[in-house]
């Protein structure tokens, strides 16, 4: 979880990765919440 701060320096720093070296599956599931949250979301 972000908090204020954080949330703030990755929106305004957009686009940047959020995480490197995870499974497809966390992946996954780390895309939904972005995407359920409004934002798009590249999984490379």
């Amino acid at each position: 979880s972000l908090g204020l701060k954080e949330a703030k320096d990755l929106v305004d720093g957009a686009p940047k990765t959020v995480k490197e070296g995870v499974s497809k599956e966390e992946a996954e599931t780390i895309k939904k919440k972005f995407a359920d949250a409004g934002a798009t979301v590249e999984v490379k």
